[in-house]
């Protein structure tokens, strides 16, 4: 296939989707997840970049941004006592 009909292909399902929107409700869902998850994860390096004059660092791994992902700042403040207080 040539560059021009593969992009015009391309173009024409992403003007599709922007004009219908994605119907599909499980597709919707998880974009948020991934959004949420992501945002956990950067709250958490900050986080660690703020807690560490207190030492307080939370490993991010996938368990932790999946509790702070969820959660949001609630989660971010438990994993953090947790860190502080109980594994200390």
């Amino acid at each position: 296939m040539e560059p021009v009909m593969v992009i015009s292909i391309l173009g024409s399902a992403i003007l599709l989707l922007l004009l219908i929107g994605a119907p599909l409700k499980p597709l919707r869902w998880t974009g948020q997840m991934l959004i949420r998850l992501s945002i956990g994860a950067l709250l958490l390096f900050f986080l660690n970049t703020a807690g560490a004059s207190y030492d307080i660092h939370v490993p991010i791994n996938a368990a932790t941004v999946f509790i702070s992902g969820l959660l949001g700042l609630p989660g971010l403040a438990s994993l953090a006592a947790i860190q502080y207080f109980i594994v200390g």
